[in-house]
């Protein structure tokens, strides 16, 4: 199965968004990935729908949104209106997580569904006939820049195995103190899809940093 990076935006300089998604556009990434979150759900508030309709407009690579969001539900049909590719909701936040996923799918997005370092992986058994995609958080979600938490190799590998055991086909996605070094380690452990941010727009070549990441 081919292996994805997508670089999240949310280590970007805002002052230079359309520079930031032009380096993105230009690089060896498959993605872009957006974090959205509103202050609630998480202790940050990231961007909103002005700026995802600017990133839009801007990128030429397939958009991949993580809500971190309390009532995601409620945003759907404004994110399938943004041109989303994949659309990512959290575990935590949905009371009806099957439906919000079955609607993401209706709407023309790929759904993808969200776990917390603390949730067991097993926890989404009975969403995996509609998902298309489980992200696991390698850091408590709500801040770029965060250590990674080591125990998210074993997490993988649970879930990998939980997905073959169910004869499932989801991408496995981790977002989280992602970087060239531990991307090897990541990509053996099980995951499809690896979110970097600040490993890249921290480097003094964020060209390269893709590139590496990406090898």
């Amino acid at each position: 199965m081919n292996k994805f990076l997508s670089i999240s935006l949310l280590s970007a300089n805002f002052g230079q968004l359309n520079h930031e998604v032009e380096l993105i556009n230009k690089s060896a990434a498959d993605w872009i990935h957006l974090d959205v979150m509103d202050g609630v759900f998480v202790p940050n508030i990231s961007f909103g729908i002005p700026v995802i309709e600017a990133i839009g407009a801007a990128a030429k690579k397939p958009l991949d949104a993580h809500l971190m969001i309390v009532n995601p539900e409620h945003y759907l049909e404004t994110f399938a209106s943004l041109g989303i590719n994949w659309l990512t909701v959290h575990y935590e936040a949905c009371t009806h997580l099957h439906r919000t996923l079955q609607k993401i799918q209706s709407l023309g997005m790929k759904p993808g569904v969200a776990l917390n370092p603390h949730t067991p992986v097993n926890s989404v058994i009975d969403v995996l006939t509609v998902a298309d995609m489980v992200l696991v958080m390698s850091v408590n979600p709500g801040f770029g820049g965060q250590q990674f938490i080591e125990h998210s190799y074993r997490r993988i590998s649970e879930l990998k195995e939980l997905l073959i055991r169910e004869n499932a086909s989801a991408l496995i996605q981790v977002d989280g103190g992602v970087n060239a070094h531990n991307a090897p380690a990541l990509y053996a452990a099980g995951a499809d899809v690896l979110v970097a941010g600040n490993a890249v727009f921290s480097a003094t070549q964020p060209l390269e940093a893709i590139t590496q990441t990406k090898k």
